[in-house]
């Protein structure tokens, strides 16, 4: 178990996988530039954290839901969490919903899929926040 203020932002992973100096910049000395393709990110960002729900169905869609993992130490903010209906055994309950739901975390990239898994990383984190917030297994 980690303490709170010790925690690493799960941004901060994709960060230093994709580049250990980008993470040093960003978390660390808190050095940052905007420039065009940075505004561009921002701007998708803008809505997926309005932190606003919607449902689709039997999919509710959250946007800038917030996670942490006191196992893991981490925390961070997820673009986009859909929650779908499933099976008792499968989900997890919501407060404020009927039945159980199952968690898939998206996360916006812009441009190209990377080369290295690093925004896979990223995603996978998300997922074991879930899997600790909601006391579940996904696969």
């Amino acid at each position: 178990m980690y303490k709170e203020e010790s925690y690493i932002m799960l941004s901060a992973l994709q960060h230093y996988l994709f580049c250990p100096r980008q993470r040093a910049l960003i978390h660390l000395e808190q050095q940052w530039e905007e420039n065009v393709l940075t505004i561009k990110g921002e701007m998708l960002h803008d809505k997926v954290h309005s932190e606003e729900n919607e449902t689709r169905g039997d999919t509710l869609v959250c946007r800038g839901v917030r996670l942490s993992s006191s196992m893991l130490g981490l925390s961070g903010q997820a673009d986009v969490v859909e929650f779908h209906r499933c099976s008792e055994n499968e989900g997890a309950v919501i407060l404020g919903r009927k039945g159980f739901w199952k968690p898939f975390p998206v996360e916006y990239k812009r441009g190209r899929q990377k080369r290295d898994n690093c925004d896979a990383v990223q995603l996978c984190a998300q997922a074991m926040c879930l899997e600790e917030m909601l006391g579940i297994d996904i696969n």
